[in-house]
């Protein structure tokens, strides 16, 4: 039963999807710019070694080839003095390149031999007495208390003195700081650009998400003609309306069937509880206990119509909404035929019909046996029931690419109102008696099982029904077999 309850709040999971999404973007960019700025200062340094290197090279096989005497410290802090300005850095960004190298020469007794730069060298030797440095290995040297490092380099030469020359890091700690700088406002505006964008892009869809509930929400149990909206796209939710909208035509079509099966029911039943409650209370009023058993006998015939018909119309209206359950196991049609021939031969005969049986042998399927039989036995009963004394039905079995039923007569053949649709429920001709179910429960078994059926009048009268039942794969196997040794 359905209640009316006022509508909850919803609050949009655009905001939850945006962020987590940001989210997640936003550490992910940072990672790889943590990365990207450690492999950028270790290139820059790398470049600085490699120049002071060359440098230190040359300036010690300067002094090594320049001789001892008054002019030595001339020469040597003059090719210093042109190597500091040849600093390897921008010049937009350094007020005075030659202050962010210096050179020192280490005499014997651990003194200043010879030093060029900005400063006193004392300070610097200082410096690097504190530090052990191996050959070959640049270290970065804090000289008093100036937080900015020099990178330095040193090698000995031939008299046992160690040259140093050092490379201010002001340049790459500049490009690194503006580095992080511009990358950290880029950062922050394609975070803030990309949440907007995600939060638009799924506010979109999540509003047609919410189109798609309102929509649903509104369908209720007396208006089951209501869809939900669908789009033009491609995407998941388009699929979900869709899906919903198919579920909803099955619904709409099974309550259609309910209504139709209801409403038929209680006009086709009403006309047999009425004849089987005046038999039985005419049995109350009978004169002889013969008059009140025949009542009570043609009340019981009665109801067994009725059973046998309510069984048939719910059968067919679960077959029609595909929910016919079915208990299958290996069937032989032949078999079912011929016991079913056997079972209607008296009553055939009885009434002056005949029957022949053509088959080749058993053909396995794989069916509901129960149904199997009830669909025969349908087929029986309207032959005994239409055809007039004299007549003839001719069976066929045939197993090729399907199991193939083929029941043809020579009598009247179907009446031309019904021929168009012969197998919807409650479709018979204007002098029939039954309910017009037969054909129709064949139909919604034969279906069932995966299979087809057609009717049709002959081209001489009477009538022709042909049923394609599907093989079981053994006897798909041996009907290939027998193909090939007849080929």
């Amino acid at each position: 039963m359905f209640s009316e309850m006022s509508r909850p709040v919803v609050r949009s999971a655009a905001w939850r999807i945006s962020l987590w999404g940001t989210l997640a973007f936003a550490i992910g960019s940072l990672v790889i710019f943590v990365f990207l700025q450690r492999f950028i200062a270790s290139d820059i340094q790398r470049r600085n070694d490699a120049w002071l290197w060359g440098e230190v090279s040359l300036l010690g096989d300067v002094a090594e080839r320049t001789p001892r005497d008054a002019l030595y410290s001339q020469i040597v802090g003059e090719i210093a003095e042109v190597i500091r300005t040849e600093v390897p850095s921008n010049k937009r960004w350094l007020s005075n390149a030659s202050d962010k190298v210096f050179f020192l020469q280490e005499g014997d007794n651990r003194s200043v031999k010879l030093w060029v730069g900005a400063g006193a060298g004392e300070m610097v030797l200082n410096a690097l007495q504190k530090y052990r440095i191996f050959p070959g290995q640049p270290i970065d040297l804090y000289v008093d208390e100036n937080p900015i490092p020099f990178r330095v380099v040193s090698i000995r030469i031939e008299d046992g003195s160690r040259i140093y020359l050092g490379l201010s890091e002001e340049d790459q700690l500049r490009v690194l700081n503006q580095l992080r700088f511009y990358f950290g406002l880029l950062w922050l505006l394609i975070v803030l650009f990309g949440f907007a964008l995600m939060f638009s892009i799924s506010r979109g869809l999540l509003k047609h998400v919410q189109r798609i509930t309102d929509a649903a929400s509104r369908i209720g149990r007396s208006d089951l003609t209501t869809r939900v909206p669908t789009t033009n796209r491609t995407d998941e939710v388009a699929h979900l309306a869709l899906t919903l909208n198919r579920m909803l035509d099955r619904i709409e079509s099974s309550m259609h069937q309910l209504h139709t099966m209801t409403d038929s029911l209680a006009h086709d039943i009403r006309s047999p509880i009425t004849a089987a409650r005046g038999k039985l209370e005419a049995s109350l009023t009978a004169s002889s206990a013969e008059e009140q058993a025949d009542s009570i006998a043609a009340s019981i015939e009665v109801l067994d119509r009725l059973s046998q018909f309510l069984t048939d119309a719910l059968d067919v209206a679960e077959a029609n909404a595909d929910a016919l359950r079915l208990t299958r196991t290996d069937v032989d049609l032949e078999e079912a035929l011929a016991s079913m021939i056997d079972l209607y031969h008296p009553s055939m005969a009885e009434k002056g019909l005949a029957a022949e049986f053509h088959h080749l042998g058993p053909v396995w399927i794989k069916a509901d046996a129960a149904l199997i039989h009830r669909m025969l036995s349908n087929l029986f009963d309207n032959e005994i029931t239409h055809l007039p004394s004299g007549c003839f039905v001719n069976i066929r079995l045939q197993a090729t690419d399907s199991a193939t039923v083929i029941i043809e007569d020579n009598g009247p053949g179907f009446p031309p109102e019904i021929v168009e649709h012969l197998f919807v429920r409650h479709s018979k001709g204007k002098n029939s008696s039954g309910h017009g179910l037969g054909l129709a429960f064949v139909d919604a078994v034969v279906r069932a099982h995966g299979g087809s059926v057609a009717a049709s009048n002959g081209a001489r009268g009477g009538v022709r029904i042909t049923i394609d039942l599907p093989l079981t794969p053994k006897m798909e196997l041996v009907g290939v077999r027998a193909l090939d040794a007849r080929q």
